[in-house]
């Protein structure tokens, strides 16, 4: 579900007069704060369009800068009841214009590296509030507990020195931590709306005036001068402050791994690179290289950005990128890419593209791009209290107003009993009603579903990510690593001599030991797995994207390409179809010369796991379609499908062709879930209804993911996905069982049954069943603590 509604569209103002600007927003909490900040900014004359991010928190408007400036969009989104950091409100991402009729000069977009740290500082600051205010209300709201539950049990918490100091004590729970609350339901009356933070303020704000009241005036309340003392409920009032805190705590925490994400893909550049110029070599910033400048990278060392190489040869792991495992062999004429990891020889390349021109930054803004695009689900609480909000204070204003004129058609007229009566029904109502049932129902079911989850290894980001999974239909699954092992492993043995397959493997496999290539390591654990013996060997010598050549008990052993044993006069035709059949298998052979005649050939290939097997099955018997998309070659991809039984597939993709797999997908109604491990995968894993991760992949990858499976691999998918329905099911269940108690509660609480049977609730027994339909739905999602057993 998208946060906006499409990307900006700029395009019908004038060169001369187009800007944009992006605004960080502080204090969103739901669905409808993002549509009061896009109202708020589209009624500012001069705004073209704006589409704001609950997740990044940003706000990106295009506007005509002859007509508004970004400070002006900055007051229109605190006049909204929001608030923009200072250091946000003065710059623009598009300036305005330099002298009066004159075009604006638009100024670069700030680098991702600056939207990253910007992003973090935001994130920390609310995170450092959160927790000072958290700490403060469980310590004050601790005490309150006590008092309020020990009815005289403890010498000392009873009577008027305790009704004041809880008095005390509620009081700067609900006017200081508890202030964020009326401040956001306040912008939301303001703006004729009704939110999360209209239903804590009017349940808290209830709970506490009727209290204070309670207190300060108690001879207003019928039935005081006989020393009954009205009930207070000041430990309700301070312990919903309390408990909401700690979730929107938890939520900040889990915003902040979404910004993990940018920042690990960013940090994958170099912060320096070395430059060569004539002789010498100088180490500069990244930052200042520019279009043909020469660099030099030396083994172990990333690249710095995109270029060409000039000179030297390597293998570069571009798996980043790719996602493929295999290094890609690099020589005079290759292309290389900023921030992959040049592995074994030192290269000198020239500089083709910088800044956001590299594929790495490419890929960064898929990745923000694709955040921003997408909204978590939005929360059936928000939906419910626009209406449920306005209903209770109706039904409270209406119970007040019929009391009173039941009193006033007395024969005293209106008395203060009977004002004090139709007070009590007017407050028993709003406590009956509290949000406290309300509130809990989704986090309560997904704080156990969640931590049932990291029971069974499926670590979830949150409510949003559970309802996105529970409605999965469609799971789009990487190949390398996630169906496969992501490594090469050896596959096939041909032998063209006497002494056999095991006699040709030991010779290939003592050739290979000296090399770090993984098709190599993958052959010397092969031979040692097959308990073949590896003798040692001497002069070994290797060229790059062609093979290697040793001497191994005195006979000149060559293993490479067809191409490559042609050059030292060893034809490869009589294995060339055997070749050909285990490359459309998805195998990588390589032949063998032994003492200049054809010896044989051997393959390697990334097999899938039994794992991947059994998920493919279950996710079928779940009704789940499922489709393999990979940057592997069409052949590699086919013959991995077949052995699963998947039978859509999307072969030879980019990282964003993958996003583009998974927006088309959605375009056709589908609830598509991306699953991954590689930084590849991470726009695709953020465009996606729901990002899954293996926790064995890149922390990026798990960053960018809206579910991540810790072990396992991908078999913990189909129990990610069941546990999801499980907790939606039980998300539905405790908001219709909160809502019975307030249905049934509040015109008990009205009065609404008086002329009947005599009822009325007081506002002790309208806490009570407040209170019993929180147990009721705290026990409810108890249950899902059993999910998975047996």
């Amino acid at each position: 579900m998208a946060t906006t509604s499409h990307p900006l569209d700029t395009s019908a103002a004038p060169a001369a007069q187009r800007a944009q600007a992006d605004l960080p927003v502080q204090g969103m909490t739901c669905a409808a704060c993002v549509r009061r900040v896009e109202r708020a900014l589209r009624a500012v004359p001069g705004v073209q369009g704006a589409t704001v991010n609950l997740v990044t928190r940003r706000a990106t408007v295009a506007y005509d800068a002859l007509a508004t400036t970004p400070a002006a969009l900055a007051r229109a989104i605190v006049d909204a009841g929001y608030e923009v950091p200072e250091a946000a409100e003065a710059p623009e991402t598009a300036g305005a214009p330099a002298a009066p009729g004159a075009a604006p000069s638009p100024s670069p977009r700030p680098l991702a590296s600056e939207r990253a740290a910007a992003l973090e500082e935001a994130e920390l600051r609310e995170q450092r509030a959160l927790r000072r205010d958290v700490a403060l209300a469980i310590a004050l709201t601790v005490p309150l507990l006590v008092m309020g539950m020990s009815h005289g049990a403890i010498p000392g918490l009873d009577g008027a020195f305790a009704r004041w100091l809880s008095l005390a004590l509620a009081t700067v729970v609900v006017l200081g931590p508890g202030r964020r609350f009326f401040r956001l339901g306040w912008a939301a009356l303001r703006h004729r709306a009704a939110d999360m933070n209209t239903l804590v303020s009017l349940g808290t704000g209830a709970a506490w005036l009727y209290s204070t009241v309670a207190v300060v005036a108690p001879g207003l309340f019928p039935r005081a001068e006989h020393g009954h003392m009205p009930a207070v409920y000041f430990e309700a009032a301070a312990a919903i402050v309390t408990f909401v805190l700690i979730g929107r705590l938890l939520e900040a925490r889990a915003r902040k791994r979404l910004a993990d994400a940018v920042r690990g893909l960013v940090s994958l550049q170099p912060k320096t690179a070395r430059r060569v110029r004539g002789e010498a070599e100088e180490d500069v910033p990244a930052d200042a290289l520019a279009p043909g400048d020469l660099v030099l990278v030396r083994p172990g060392e990333r690249i710095a950005t995109d270029g060409e190489v000039v000179r030297g040869a390597s293998a570069v792991d571009e798996s980043m990128l790719t996602g493929e495992s295999m290094p890609v062999d690099k020589a005079a004429g290759s292309p290389v890419f900023g921030g992959t990891l040049n592995q074994s020889g030192a290269i000198t390349f020239r500089v083709t593209r910088t800044g956001a021109d590299t594929a790495l930054a490419r890929i960064v803004e898929a990745v923000e791009q694709a955040q921003g695009s997408r909204a978590p689900i939005a929360r059936l609480a928000d939906v419910v209290s626009g209406v449920f909000v306005p209903v209770v204070l109706g039904v409270a204003a209406l119970a007040f107003a019929a009391w009173l004129a039941i009193d006033a058609a007395g024969a005293a007229g209106l008395t203060a009993a009977g004002f004090a009566t139709a007070i009590e029904r007017f407050v028993a109502v709003l406590v009956i009603a509290c949000p406290c049932a309300l509130g809990l129902a989704t986090p309560a079911a997904v704080a156990v579903g969640t931590g049932r989850g990291a029971e069974l290894g499926v670590l979830v980001k949150g409510g949003a990510a559970l309802e996105a999974a529970s409605r999965v239909d469609m799971v789009v699954l990487d190949k390398t690593g996630t169906l496969t092992s992501g490594r090469p492993a050896l596959t096939d043995v041909r032998s063209l001599t006497e002494g056999g397959d095991d006699a040709l493997l030991g010779l290939v496999a003592a050739a290979e030991r000296a090399s770090e290539h993984p098709v190599a390591r993958a052959i010397v654990e092969g031979a040692r797995g097959r308990g073949v013996v590896v003798p040692p060997a001497s002069e070994f010598r290797a060229e790059i994207g062609h093979g290697i050549e040793a001497r191994v008990a005195g006979r000149l052993v060559r293993v490479g390409t067809a191409a490559w044993l042609r050059r030292a006069g060893v034809g490869a035709d009589a294995l060339e179809a055997e070749a050909e059949r285990l490359a459309a298998l998805g195998r990588t052979p390589s032949f063998v010369a032994v003492d200049g005649r054809l010896a044989g050939l051997v393959a390697v290939a990334d097999r899938p796991t039994e794992e991947a097997r059994r998920a493919v099955e279950a996710l079928k018997e779940l009704g789940v379609e499922v489709a393999m998309a990979t940057g592997d070659r069409a052949g590699a991809a086919r013959a991995v499908a077949d052995e699963l039984g998947i039978h859509t597939v999307f072969a030879e993709v980019r990282p964003e062709d993958k996003a583009r797999i998974v927006a088309e997908q959605r375009a056709r109604g589908r609830r598509v879930a991306m699953v991954g491990d590689g930084i590849n995968d991470a726009p695709a894993l953020a465009g996606a209804d729901v990002g899954i991760a293996l926790g064995s992949g890149t922390d990026i990858a798990v960053a960018s993911a809206d579910v991540a499976l810790l072990r396992g691999g991908v078999a913990g998918l189909p129990t990610a996905l069941g546990l999801a329905r499980a907790t939606l099911r039980t998300i539905r269940q405790n908001l219709f069982w909160a809502f019975i108690y307030n249905v049934i509660g509040i015109p008990v609480a009205a009065g609404l049954l008086y002329p009947l049977t005599g009822w009325l609730l007081s506002p002790v027994l309208a806490s009570a069943a407040m209170s019993l339909s929180s147990v009721s739905v705290l026990a409810n999602s108890l249950r899902l603590r059993g999910f998975g057993r047996g």
